[in-house]
């Protein structure tokens, strides 16, 4: 299973909202090493068709979630954060984005895009110093025995370099395949997919004003934002009924949860979809995936189901929502057969046809 890893400076919530996630509690005294979890992915196609079929189960699918020891200027230097990150697949920097006198701020006062700005800068920094190092060892190597495959990589990481130095991450980096599979192996921290989580005080909820500021630098280095109140949303998790969590959200002006948001961005850094299987005893959503087959699909649900593929019947969740039912569906036409080289798309509901 693939894993995001959520990371920030001192005091700027970042086990609360993990908490809130996953349930976990932090052990006294804060954490000194990642702190794994899992969380479930809030999904309303997935609460609707529950709705809809009444199952007597009914399975969420779920995130991977890892909370990493607080940036600090000894975790930086001693370079075990960077270590922490290297094992996740993507990155999410929780960044403190609220105003309380109560709580300290590492660097005196309340400043996100200066936040934004310094971490990433550190992520740079640790990549650069990785390619210098290795460029050290290559260049030794190719002074004692001309190599190919080195000759290459040492051209590589020289024109990753200048990348790093032009301060942008290697996500903005166009690698061909074999390019790729020469430094696949290697810890490149700003090649992960990042997720930016402004943590906005209760009277923020409504304004837009810091995400707009945020729009052109998410766009420019291929970052998803997002914002979310950690603290309102422990409170809202406390309540007993989704009716009372909705009331408290409609009360708070809240129109989409944003633990929604962040579990949706979560999968789209993965490169991850959704897809469903339905009926009276089960409604399931799974993982998969973007851009696989449906007999990729198949596997993730058994690996017999793959093994002896027939076809899926697909259809699409909104054409069920449309059509109210499959008997809807059926005589609407919109229920469709696809063999073997059907690529699945996020929301579709699967139904397997197998033989083994």
């Amino acid at each position: 299973m693939m894993k995001v890893g959520i990371i920030g400076l001192p005091q700027s919530g970042k086990m609360t909202l993990f908490q809130t996630l996953t349930g976990n509690k932090a052990p006294l005294g804060g954490i000194t090493k990642p702190l794994p979890g899992t969380a479930d992915i809030i999904d309303q196609r997935f609460d609707t068709l529950v709705t809809m079929y009444e199952p007597k189960k009914q399975v969420r699918a779920r995130v991977d979630l890892v909370l990493l020891p607080k940036i600090e200027k000894e975790s930086i230097t001693g370079g075990d954060i960077f270590r922490d990150i290297a094992d996740v697949d993507a990155v999410c920097h929780l960044v403190r984005a609220f105003e309380d006198e109560s709580i300290y701020h590492v660097d005196g006062s309340v400043d996100p895009l200066r936040d934004i700005d310094m971490v990433n800068a550190e992520l740079i920094m640790h990549d650069l110093i990785f390619i210098e190092k290795r460029l050290e060892k290559l260049e030794a190597a190719l002074k004692k025995l001309k190599d190919e495959t080195q000759q290459k990589e040492f051209e590589l990481l020289k024109k990753m370099r200048t990348h790093l130095e032009e301060e942008k991450p290697l996500r903005l980096f166009d690698f061909s395949h074999d390019e790729d599979l020469l430094i696949r192996s290697y810890p490149f921290i700003t090649r992960k997919q990042m997720i930016i989580a402004l943590n906005i005080a209760e009277d923020r909820i409504g304004s837009r004003d810091l995400l707009d500021q945020l729009a052109g630098r998410c766009d420019s280095e291929k970052m998803e934002a997002m914002q979310v109140s950690a603290q309102v949303e422990s409170e809202i998790a406390l309540l007993d009924t989704d009716e009372e969590k909705a009331e408290f959200r409609a009360d708070m002006g809240i129109d989409e949860p944003a633990l929604e948001i962040f579990t949706g961005l979560c999968l789209k850094a993965l490169g991850l979809i959704s897809f469903f299987t339905v009926g009276k005893d089960e409604v399931r959503q799974w993982l998969l995936r973007k851009d696989s087959t449906a007999p990729e699909a198949a596997g993730v649900i058994h690996s017999d189901l793959q093994r002896g593929f027939i076809r899926a019947e697909v259809f699409k969740y909104r054409e069920l929502i449309e059509h109210k039912d499959e008997a809807g569906l059926k005589k609407a036409g919109k229920i469709y057969v696809n063999g073997k080289d059907y690529v699945v798309e996020d929301g579709d509901i699967l139904n397997i046809r197998f033989k083994v």
